[in-house]
Protein backbone atom coordinates (compact mmCIF):
# COMPACT_ATOMS: atom_id res chain seq x y z
CA UNK A 1 0.00 0.00 0.00
CA UNK A 2 0.89 3.53 -0.80
CA UNK A 3 0.22 6.69 2.04
CA UNK A 4 0.79 10.13 0.41
CA UNK A 5 3.25 12.82 2.57
CA UNK A 6 0.78 15.04 2.78
CA UNK A 7 -1.06 11.91 4.56
CA UNK A 8 1.13 11.66 6.88
CA UNK A 9 -0.41 13.24 10.00
CA UNK A 10 -3.38 10.22 9.57
CA UNK A 11 -0.78 7.80 11.30
CA UNK A 12 -0.46 10.26 14.22
CA UNK A 13 -4.26 11.32 14.42
CA UNK A 14 -5.02 7.45 14.44
CA UNK A 15 -2.86 6.60 17.06
CA UNK A 16 -3.70 9.18 19.60
CA UNK A 17 -7.28 8.58 19.16
CA UNK A 18 -6.38 4.53 20.30
CA UNK A 19 -4.14 6.52 23.60
CA UNK A 20 -0.78 5.75 22.32
CA UNK A 21 1.80 7.73 23.89
CA UNK A 22 4.06 8.77 20.51
CA UNK A 23 7.77 8.94 20.68
CA UNK A 24 9.50 9.37 17.80
CA UNK A 25 12.82 12.10 16.01
CA UNK A 26 12.80 15.07 17.17
CA UNK A 27 15.69 17.85 17.45
CA UNK A 28 17.91 18.13 21.00
CA UNK A 29 20.82 19.93 21.22
CA UNK A 30 21.97 19.42 17.48
CA UNK A 31 21.32 16.15 17.12
CA UNK A 32 18.09 14.17 16.31
CA UNK A 33 17.15 12.29 19.56
CA UNK A 34 13.86 10.03 20.72
CA UNK A 35 11.31 11.85 22.39
CA UNK A 36 7.79 12.50 23.11
CA UNK A 37 6.04 13.89 19.79
CA UNK A 38 2.37 14.84 19.09
CA UNK A 39 2.48 15.60 15.05
CA UNK A 40 4.39 14.45 11.76
CA UNK A 41 5.81 18.20 11.70
CA UNK A 42 7.39 17.19 14.66
CA UNK A 43 9.92 15.01 13.06
CA UNK A 44 12.77 16.63 11.82
CA UNK A 45 12.21 16.94 7.83
CA UNK A 46 15.35 17.89 5.11
CA UNK A 47 18.16 16.46 7.77
CA UNK A 48 20.70 14.13 7.17
CA UNK A 49 23.47 13.03 9.02
CA UNK A 50 27.45 12.55 8.78
CA UNK A 51 28.66 9.72 11.33
CA UNK A 52 32.41 8.27 10.87
CA UNK A 53 34.27 7.18 14.45
CA UNK A 54 33.98 9.73 17.27
CA UNK A 55 32.20 11.50 14.85
CA UNK A 56 28.33 13.04 14.64
CA UNK A 57 26.73 15.93 12.49
CA UNK A 58 23.26 16.99 11.25
CA UNK A 59 23.05 18.00 8.24
CA UNK A 60 20.25 20.61 6.25
CA UNK A 61 19.38 19.38 3.18
CA UNK A 62 17.45 20.58 -0.07
CA UNK A 63 14.66 17.80 0.54
CA UNK A 64 11.44 17.29 2.32
CA UNK A 65 12.63 14.06 3.33
CA UNK A 66 11.56 13.07 7.26
CA UNK A 67 13.62 9.95 7.38
CA UNK A 68 16.99 11.14 5.47
CA UNK A 69 19.20 10.25 8.78
CA UNK A 70 19.69 7.08 10.45
CA UNK A 71 20.12 6.45 14.42
CA UNK A 72 21.48 8.94 16.80
CA UNK A 73 22.70 8.36 20.62
CA UNK A 74 19.35 7.18 22.02
CA UNK A 75 17.88 3.68 21.39
CA UNK A 76 14.88 2.90 21.95
CA UNK A 77 16.22 0.74 25.08
CA UNK A 78 15.83 3.71 27.54
CA UNK A 79 11.63 3.44 27.30
CA UNK A 80 11.46 -0.60 27.41
CA UNK A 81 14.47 -0.54 30.15
CA UNK A 82 14.91 2.73 31.47
CA UNK A 83 18.11 4.11 33.27
CA UNK A 84 17.05 4.39 36.15
CA UNK A 85 13.61 2.46 37.52
CA UNK A 86 12.49 2.01 40.91
CA UNK A 87 11.96 -1.08 42.18
CA UNK A 88 10.16 -0.49 45.66
CA UNK A 89 10.34 1.71 48.38
CA UNK A 90 10.34 0.79 52.51
CA UNK A 91 8.50 2.66 54.93
CA UNK A 92 9.51 2.92 58.69
CA UNK A 93 6.73 2.13 61.13
CA UNK A 94 6.23 2.24 64.82
CA UNK A 95 6.20 -1.51 64.89
CA UNK A 96 8.37 -2.72 61.93
CA UNK A 97 9.04 -1.93 58.30
CA UNK A 98 6.26 -1.74 55.27
CA UNK A 99 7.70 -2.44 51.88
CA UNK A 100 5.83 -0.89 49.09
CA UNK A 101 5.28 -1.98 45.34
CA UNK A 102 5.99 0.89 43.27
CA UNK A 103 3.12 0.80 40.54
CA UNK A 104 3.66 1.96 37.23
CA UNK A 105 0.36 3.82 35.40
CA UNK A 106 1.51 4.95 31.95
CA UNK A 107 -0.50 4.68 28.22
CA UNK A 108 0.27 2.51 25.91
CA UNK A 109 3.49 3.62 23.65
CA UNK A 110 3.85 3.98 20.15
CA UNK A 111 7.09 4.02 18.85
CA UNK A 112 7.47 5.95 15.05
CA UNK A 113 10.21 5.61 12.67
CA UNK A 114 12.04 2.53 14.29
CA UNK A 115 15.02 1.18 12.40
CA UNK A 116 15.49 -2.25 11.08
CA UNK A 117 18.44 -2.53 13.22
CA UNK A 118 16.95 -1.58 16.26
CA UNK A 119 14.08 -3.74 15.54
CA UNK A 120 16.67 -6.61 16.07
CA UNK A 121 17.73 -4.68 19.19
CA UNK A 122 14.23 -4.81 20.47
CA UNK A 123 14.06 -8.63 19.80
CA UNK A 124 17.41 -9.34 21.78
CA UNK A 125 15.82 -8.23 24.86
CA UNK A 126 12.83 -9.87 24.26
CA UNK A 127 15.37 -12.77 24.56
CA UNK A 128 16.89 -11.47 27.37
CA UNK A 129 14.49 -10.20 29.80
CA UNK A 130 11.22 -12.42 28.80
CA UNK A 131 12.18 -15.71 27.44
CA UNK A 132 14.70 -16.41 30.36
CA UNK A 133 14.05 -17.77 33.54
CA UNK A 134 14.03 -14.49 35.28
CA UNK A 135 11.41 -12.04 33.90
CA UNK A 136 11.63 -8.33 33.88
CA UNK A 137 7.74 -7.22 34.87
CA UNK A 138 8.28 -3.73 34.15
CA UNK A 139 9.83 -4.22 30.73
CA UNK A 140 7.15 -6.91 30.00
CA UNK A 141 4.61 -4.64 30.48
CA UNK A 142 6.02 -1.83 28.56
CA UNK A 143 6.02 -4.40 25.76
CA UNK A 144 2.77 -5.85 25.73
CA UNK A 145 1.37 -2.28 25.61
CA UNK A 146 3.86 -1.07 22.55
CA UNK A 147 3.08 -0.53 18.98
CA UNK A 148 5.94 -0.05 16.35
CA UNK A 149 5.96 2.03 13.13
CA UNK A 150 8.87 0.68 11.63
CA UNK A 151 11.23 3.29 8.68
CA UNK A 152 13.51 1.61 6.50
CA UNK A 153 16.59 2.72 5.60
CA UNK A 154 17.34 3.76 2.37
CA UNK A 155 20.79 6.00 3.02
CA UNK A 156 23.02 4.03 5.81
CA UNK A 157 25.61 6.54 7.77
CA UNK A 158 29.35 5.56 7.89
CA UNK A 159 28.94 3.41 10.65
CA UNK A 160 26.49 1.39 9.75
CA UNK A 161 27.16 -2.38 9.19
CA UNK A 162 23.45 -3.95 9.94
CA UNK A 163 24.03 -5.89 6.53
CA UNK A 164 26.72 -7.42 7.99
CA UNK A 165 24.60 -8.40 10.85
CA UNK A 166 21.26 -9.50 8.98
CA UNK A 167 19.26 -6.77 10.50
CA UNK A 168 19.07 -3.88 7.81
CA UNK A 169 18.65 -1.92 6.10
CA UNK A 170 14.60 -3.93 5.34
CA UNK A 171 12.47 -4.61 8.44
CA UNK A 172 11.70 -8.45 7.98
CA UNK A 173 9.65 -8.71 11.19
CA UNK A 174 9.06 -7.42 14.40
CA UNK A 175 6.46 -4.22 13.52
CA UNK A 176 3.27 -3.46 13.68
CA UNK A 177 3.80 -1.30 10.20
CA UNK A 178 6.79 -0.46 8.19
CA UNK A 179 7.42 2.51 5.62
CA UNK A 180 9.45 3.27 3.15
CA UNK A 181 10.40 6.86 2.58
CA UNK A 182 10.59 7.41 -1.48
CA UNK A 183 11.01 10.90 -3.13
CA UNK A 184 11.30 11.02 -7.24
CA UNK A 185 10.63 14.40 -9.02
CA UNK A 186 7.38 15.34 -7.44
CA UNK A 187 6.27 12.72 -5.73
CA UNK A 188 6.63 11.82 -1.70
CA UNK A 189 5.23 8.85 -0.44
CA UNK A 190 5.95 5.75 1.73
CA UNK A 191 5.26 1.97 1.04
CA UNK A 192 3.64 0.63 3.84
CA UNK A 193 3.73 -2.65 5.15
CA UNK A 194 1.39 -4.21 8.01
CA UNK A 195 3.07 -6.63 10.19
CA UNK A 196 0.73 -7.77 12.73
CA UNK A 197 -3.33 -7.83 13.23
CA UNK A 198 -3.00 -4.15 15.14
CA UNK A 199 -0.75 -2.93 11.99
CA UNK A 200 -3.34 -4.06 9.52
CA UNK A 201 -6.06 -2.67 11.49
CA UNK A 202 -4.73 0.73 11.69
CA UNK A 203 -3.89 0.55 8.15
CA UNK A 204 -7.44 0.17 6.88
CA UNK A 205 -7.87 3.34 8.23
CA UNK A 206 -5.86 5.33 6.82
CA UNK A 207 -6.20 7.07 3.03
CA UNK A 208 -4.00 4.42 1.41
CA UNK A 209 -4.21 2.91 -2.03
CA UNK A 210 -2.40 0.36 -3.67
CA UNK A 211 0.80 0.73 -4.45
CA UNK A 212 1.82 0.42 -8.22
CA UNK A 213 4.54 -1.69 -9.53
CA UNK A 214 6.81 0.79 -10.45
CA UNK A 215 6.35 2.26 -6.41
CA UNK A 216 7.58 -1.54 -5.67
CA UNK A 217 10.31 -1.47 -7.69
CA UNK A 218 11.00 1.96 -6.23
CA UNK A 219 11.34 1.07 -2.92
CA UNK A 220 13.18 -2.10 -3.29
CA UNK A 221 15.56 -0.57 -5.12
CA UNK A 222 16.23 1.97 -2.77
CA UNK A 223 16.64 -1.05 -0.43
CA UNK A 224 18.87 -2.48 -2.31
CA UNK A 225 21.18 0.11 -3.03
CA UNK A 226 21.47 1.36 0.89
CA UNK A 227 22.31 -2.22 1.53
CA UNK A 228 25.21 -2.11 -1.03
CA UNK A 229 26.45 1.56 0.40
CA UNK A 230 26.81 0.25 4.37
CA UNK A 231 29.77 2.27 6.13
CA UNK A 232 31.21 -0.29 7.79
CA UNK A 233 31.60 -4.29 6.95
CA UNK A 234 31.93 -6.81 10.07
CA UNK A 235 33.25 -10.82 8.83
CA UNK A 236 31.24 -12.60 10.93
CA UNK A 237 32.08 -16.11 9.64
CA UNK A 238 33.86 -18.27 12.77
CA UNK A 239 33.95 -14.87 14.57
CA UNK A 240 33.28 -16.34 18.14
CA UNK A 241 35.79 -18.90 17.92
CA UNK A 242 38.42 -16.55 16.70
CA UNK A 243 37.88 -13.93 19.76
CA UNK A 244 37.86 -16.89 22.38
CA UNK A 245 41.57 -18.01 20.75
CA UNK A 246 42.58 -14.44 20.55
CA UNK A 247 42.19 -13.90 24.47
CA UNK A 248 45.92 -12.79 24.71
CA UNK A 249 46.47 -10.79 21.43
CA UNK A 250 48.69 -8.08 21.60
CA UNK A 251 45.68 -6.13 19.64
CA UNK A 252 43.65 -5.39 23.01
CA UNK A 253 47.17 -3.66 24.52
CA UNK A 254 46.91 -1.31 21.35
CA UNK A 255 43.45 -0.74 21.59
CA UNK A 256 43.70 0.08 25.59
CA UNK A 257 46.35 2.90 24.86
CA UNK A 258 43.33 4.79 23.16
CA UNK A 259 40.21 3.43 25.34
CA UNK A 260 39.16 5.95 28.02
CA UNK A 261 36.77 3.04 30.26
CA UNK A 262 34.24 6.30 30.00
CA UNK A 263 31.81 3.82 28.89
CA UNK A 264 29.91 5.63 26.25
CA UNK A 265 30.22 2.34 24.02
CA UNK A 266 27.84 0.14 26.30
CA UNK A 267 25.86 3.56 26.76
CA UNK A 268 24.20 4.29 23.49
CA UNK A 269 24.00 0.20 22.68
CA UNK A 270 20.70 -0.87 22.29
CA UNK A 271 21.42 -4.44 23.31
CA UNK A 272 23.42 -4.13 26.78
CA UNK A 273 21.36 -4.85 29.50
CA UNK A 274 23.82 -4.53 32.88
CA UNK A 275 22.30 -3.34 35.78
CA UNK A 276 23.38 -1.98 39.66
CA UNK A 277 21.26 -1.62 42.58
CA UNK A 278 21.51 1.21 44.64
CA UNK A 279 19.96 1.89 48.34
CA UNK A 280 19.08 5.41 49.35
CA UNK A 281 17.34 6.67 52.67
CA UNK A 282 15.71 9.76 53.45
CA UNK A 283 17.66 11.81 55.79
CA UNK A 284 15.04 11.43 58.43
CA UNK A 285 15.62 7.73 57.87
CA UNK A 286 11.90 7.27 57.69
CA UNK A 287 12.21 5.86 53.82
CA UNK A 288 14.00 4.22 51.61
CA UNK A 289 14.12 2.90 48.22
CA UNK A 290 15.91 0.31 46.04
CA UNK A 291 16.76 1.78 42.50
CA UNK A 292 17.73 -0.56 39.42
CA UNK A 293 19.68 1.59 37.24
CA UNK A 294 22.39 1.00 34.10
CA UNK A 295 25.71 -0.64 34.60
CA UNK A 296 28.59 -0.84 32.54
CA UNK A 297 31.46 -3.28 32.34
CA UNK A 298 33.82 -0.54 31.58
CA UNK A 299 33.52 0.75 35.25
CA UNK A 300 35.84 -1.51 38.13
CA UNK A 301 32.94 -1.53 40.22
CA UNK A 302 30.87 -4.00 37.61
CA UNK A 303 33.64 -6.83 38.22
CA UNK A 304 34.48 -5.97 42.47
CA UNK A 305 34.77 -8.74 44.35
CA UNK A 306 35.75 -9.37 48.08
CA UNK A 307 39.26 -8.61 47.59
CA UNK A 308 38.87 -5.76 44.51
CA UNK A 309 38.06 -6.04 40.75
CA UNK A 310 38.70 -9.14 38.32
CA UNK A 311 39.66 -6.26 35.30
CA UNK A 312 41.18 -3.50 36.61
CA UNK A 313 43.07 -2.50 33.23
CA UNK A 314 41.71 -1.01 30.32
CA UNK A 315 42.76 -3.64 28.34
CA UNK A 316 40.55 -6.52 30.64
CA UNK A 317 37.08 -3.93 30.22
CA UNK A 318 37.37 -3.22 26.39
CA UNK A 319 38.28 -7.09 25.67
CA UNK A 320 35.41 -8.47 28.00
CA UNK A 321 32.78 -5.87 26.34
CA UNK A 322 33.74 -7.05 22.86
CA UNK A 323 34.26 -10.86 23.39
CA UNK A 324 30.50 -10.71 25.22
CA UNK A 325 28.99 -8.60 22.90
CA UNK A 326 29.88 -10.83 19.72
CA UNK A 327 31.22 -14.30 21.35
CA UNK A 328 30.02 -15.20 24.69
CA UNK A 329 26.73 -13.92 24.33
CA UNK A 330 25.68 -16.33 21.32
CA UNK A 331 26.64 -19.34 24.08
CA UNK A 332 24.30 -17.26 26.66
CA UNK A 333 21.31 -16.19 24.38
CA UNK A 334 22.28 -18.07 21.10
CA UNK A 335 22.51 -14.67 18.75
CA UNK A 336 24.77 -12.28 18.64
CA UNK A 337 24.66 -9.27 20.86
CA UNK A 338 25.49 -6.87 17.93
CA UNK A 339 22.81 -5.31 15.40
CA UNK A 340 25.16 -3.09 13.05
CA UNK A 341 23.80 -0.01 14.51
CA UNK A 342 27.62 1.79 14.31
CA UNK A 343 26.54 4.17 17.66
CA UNK A 344 29.65 2.51 19.34
CA UNK A 345 31.56 3.70 16.55
CA UNK A 346 30.10 6.96 16.49
CA UNK A 347 30.14 7.89 19.86
CA UNK A 348 33.24 6.96 21.01
CA UNK A 349 34.90 9.92 22.01
CA UNK A 350 38.17 8.54 20.22
CA UNK A 351 37.05 7.19 17.40
CA UNK A 352 37.25 3.22 18.36
CA UNK A 353 35.96 0.82 15.81
CA UNK A 354 34.56 -2.45 16.56
CA UNK A 355 34.90 -3.55 12.62
CA UNK A 356 38.33 -2.40 12.82
CA UNK A 357 39.36 -4.59 16.04
CA UNK A 358 37.71 -7.75 14.81
CA UNK A 359 39.36 -7.20 11.54
CA UNK A 360 42.85 -6.66 13.13
CA UNK A 361 42.49 -9.65 15.05
CA UNK A 362 41.39 -11.51 12.10
CA UNK A 363 44.97 -10.71 10.58
CA UNK A 364 47.13 -11.23 13.39
CA UNK A 365 45.55 -14.48 13.75
CA UNK A 366 46.33 -15.09 9.69
CA UNK A 367 50.20 -14.06 10.02
CA UNK A 368 50.65 -16.23 13.09
CA UNK A 369 49.22 -19.09 11.38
Amino acid sequence: MVLADKDLQSLFDCLKQRQYRLLGSTFNHSAIVYDDIENAEDIPRGYSDHQAGGIYRLLKTNTSAHFDYVVGQHSWKKYLFPPEKPLFEVHRKPDGFEICEIKEESAPMAFIGVRPCDLAAIAILDKILLEGPYQDLFYKRRRENLLIVAVNCTRPSGTCFCVSMNTGPRAESGFDLALTEVMEFNQHYYVVESGSQKGQEIMEELPVREASQTQLDKAHNLLNEAAGKMGRRLETDNLKDILIRNFENPRWDITAQRCLGCGNCTLVCPTCFCTNIKDITELDGRTAYRLQEWDSCFTLDHSYISGGSLRTSARARYRQWMTHKLADWIDQFGMSGCVGCGRCITWCPVGIDITEEVHAIRESEAKNR
